[in-house]
């Protein structure tokens, strides 16, 4: 089939290298110049696992292609869809469906017959219905059916998530556009994949509700966590207790400095912002929230007390920190709404002195925080440090040389956010060790 992906980046990237790999011939569509160029040279704009390579296959085979054109690549193609970006609104935290609307319009100037035009991207319920009335009245002689196919992809494990999914989710009432879903799908589908056909705002609501609940876990365990802290608990052991209930599930219950990210932080305002509009509040999704961003303020203030103790007690300020890891997550170098940024605020707010390394993230930091220190790797961070401070479970920090790291820090002093290590192993190394719920 012929799909034309509109948006080059991390969803129009993945999708439409991996749709390539199924045998497609794949055009992504973008309005850089200067990516598209990128892209033609071999240089990727994000940090994916194996995303290059994939890429670098797909295009030497020529079923992937690039470009600036959106009107060639639209014209004739059996299935369109947009993968732009949706990012909050400022002031009242829709999502903003501006690049939407201005893919479909395109689209609209572009098509010459029969078409299936695909939401890909992250969209309010009713989003669907918009694009559809956009297509209509430019081009009302000529079908085309809108369809939601929501992306459920994490960053860091995007190309296995997209060809072994758990489930993939289409949206729409239309029988044409039916079959050629699972004719884009159907390399998948023999995979016994489950596809799951469902009305269009029904499925652009899955979505929402599936990131909001799992941002629900998230936020749920760190609270148990603190509490764990209070009362002489081990909220890793209260993890894997709750986690055997096959109703509840292991994953997403590993306690932490907060969520952040491309999705969860959008989608949950989002969603918010729908269910006001709907006149339906969502209260437990407002409280995640909320409790989610004084998490990462009061990850930032469990910092500054470590390192008021360190070198016998005294303030935080003029000390100094290494924090190891400032991406949101590991295997990526997203640093959107990462608890990293409001943690070194908060430090640098302080009058701490902030040392930073993170194996893919540093540049994308840089532009985010210029008042840090940048190391090119883990024990230059630690160079003086008063406290070294675990913010990103990175492989490259979960076997750390203790005896090195004393050697060069002013205090052995281990923060660890992400309960990587275990405590004996640490206070036996001659360090103080700080985690989290234990």
């Amino acid at each position: 089939m012929r799909i034309t992906m509109i948006g080059s980046g991390y969803v129009g990237l993945v999708s439409g290298a991996c749709f390539s790999d199924f045998g497609h011939q794949v055009t992504c569509v973008d309005k850089d110049e200067g990516k598209i160029a990128a892209l033609h040279a071999g240089r990727m704009p994000i940090y994916e696992p194996g995303l290059a390579q994939l890429v670098a296959v797909n295009v030497a085979a020529g079923r992937l292609s690039f470009t600036t054109d959106l009107g060639s690549a639209v014209a004739g193609a059996d299935a369109v869809f947009i993968a732009v970006g949706t990012p909050s609104r400022r002031g009242d935290g829709h999502a903003d469906l501006s690049y939407v609307f201005a893919a479909a319009e395109e689209i609209a100037r572009a098509v010459t017959g029969p078409t299936v035009v695909v939401t890909k991207s992250t969209v309010p319920v009713g989003t669907g219905d918009q694009v559809e009335r956009i297509l209509r009245e430019q081009r009302a002689a000529i079908e085309v059916a809108v369809v939601s196919n929501p992306e459920f992809l994490r960053e860091g494990a995007a190309i296995s998530d997209f060809k072994r999914p758990d489930r993939i989710v289409i949206g729409t009432d239309d029988a044409r556009a039916r079959r050629v879903m699972e004719d884009v799908y159907r390399p998948l589908y023999l995979n016994e994949s489950p596809i799951l056909f469902t009305g269009r705002r029904t499925s652009e609501l899955i979505k929402y509700a599936a990131n909001a609940f799992l941002a629900t876990k998230i936020t749920f365990i760190n609270e148990i966590a603190d509490l764990c802290e209070a009362v002489g608990a081990d909220v890793r052991d209260v993890s894997r207790g709750i986690g055997l209930d096959n109703r509840i599930g292991r994953k997403f219950l590993h306690a932490g400095p907060g969520y952040g990210g491309s999705c969860f932080p959008k989608d949950t305002l989002a969603l918010l912002k729908t269910a006001e509009d709907a006149d339906s509040p969502i209260r437990i999704v407002d409280a995640v929230v909320k409790v989610n961003e004084a998490r990462k303020r009061k990850m930032g203030r469990k910092v500054l007390a470590a390192l008021g103790q360190a070198n016998g007690g005294g303030e935080a300020r003029g000390k100094t920190a290494a924090l190891l890891g400032l991406t949101f997550k590991p295997n990526t170098d997203d640093m959107r709404d990462a608890p990293a940024l409001a943690i070194a605020q908060a430090l640098l707010d302080a009058g701490v002195q902030v040392r930073a390394h993170d194996p893919e993230g540093m540049g994308a930091a840089r532009a985010l925080m210029s008042d840090l220190a940048y190391c090119d790797d883990a024990y230059q961070a630690a160079d003086g440090a008063d406290a070294v401070v675990i913010v990103t479970e990175w492989d490259a920090f979960r076997a750390l040389d203790f005896a090195r790291l004393k050697r060069v820090m002013a205090a052995p002093v281990l923060v660890d956010l992400r309960n990587v290590y275990r405590r004996d192993a640490v206070e036996g190394a001659g360090f103080t060790y700080v985690a989290v719920g234990r």
